[in-house]
């Protein structure tokens, strides 16, 4: 029996693949374009920030191309996986990533209905519609890739508004329903569940500059003298719509640096009491 060959170190990880990237103008979306590129896929960017969209084809070359397309609208999905089939001739991976907020402190009695609504319109809706449709060519391709960009709201409360995490938490069962559902046409479904990222979403939202409130996540965080940034997001995106998480599968990756399993309040009263002591 032979050995199978080592994987190369830094070998491009999506070489010939083709990807939709939901929400890829700006943000995590931009830097999964830009490290999918790098690794070899051509990529179709949907978003509806035409302007970014179209600079960021322009700048990266022949490989990449742009799409306005907003995930609430069921055409406007339909027709850019019909956009990518027809100029690449198939479909690889579907990264549902785009996404909104609406606020940034879960307050129930401040939660407006038609908010909460646009929130899960965009992150949960379109998500939905974005796997409907990869789906739709998948299956009778036998094989393909759909992610989400889930967030640690997903697994612990009081991290963001409700329409967020309801959003987000939702985004988990529709991936497993999809992982169930799909995985006997070799499609393979996930989710990646970042912490919290300093990208443009809660623009307008924060008191603060974005390097500002970087430091702030940061400093909160469980893991320290690391800086978690939308390209580590990208990384986690890249191996598992790539052929090395080929039995990945229903899976949640939380990239949190163990943020979601760490509860520090007892921590820090028994350290306040011993330096009130």
């Amino acid at each position: 029996m032979s050995t199978p060959a080592p994987s190369v170190p830094n070998a491009k990880r999506l070489e010939g693949k083709v990807g939709i990237i939901t929400g890829g103008a700006r943000g995590i979306g931009e830097a999964a374009v830009r490290l999918f590129l790098s690794h070899g896929a051509k990529v179709v960017i949907a978003d509806i920030l035409d302007n970014l969209g179209e600079a960021l084809c322009h700048e990266l070359g022949e490989d990449v191309s742009y799409i306005h397309c907003d995930v609430t609208n069921e055409d406007d999905v339909c027709k850019t996986v019909d956009f990518t089939v027809e100029k690449y001739g198939k479909l690889d991976i579907m990264y549902n990533n785009a996404g909104i907020v609406d606020s940034l402190m879960p307050e129930i009695l401040n939660t407006e209905k038609a908010k909460f609504e646009r929130v899960l319109g965009v992150n949960l809706v379109g998500a939905l519609l974005g796997a409907k449709h990869a789906a739709r060519v998948m299956i009778p391709a036998g094989k393909g890739c759909i992610l989400f960009t889930a967030s640690v709201a997903s697994e612990i409360g009081g991290f963001s508004s409700y329409a967020y995490s309801c959003s987000k938490t939702a985004i988990v069962g529709l991936m497993k329903s999809a992982t169930a559902e799909l995985g006997r046409f070799g499609i393979r479904v996930n989710c990646v569940s970042p912490y919290g990222v300093a990208t443009h979403i809660a623009d307008g939202l924060l008191p603060v500059e974005a390097v500002h409130f970087e430091g702030l996540l940061s400093k909160v965080g469980n893991l320290q003298g690391v800086v978690l940034k939308a390209e580590d997001i990208a990384q986690a995106a890249v191996y598992l719509a790539s052929d090395d998480a080929k039995y990945v599968s229903g899976q949640n990756l939380l990239v949190d640096g163990g943020y979601t399993i760490v509860n520090p309040s007892l921590a820090m009263g028994f350290s306040s009491f011993l330096g009130q002591a």
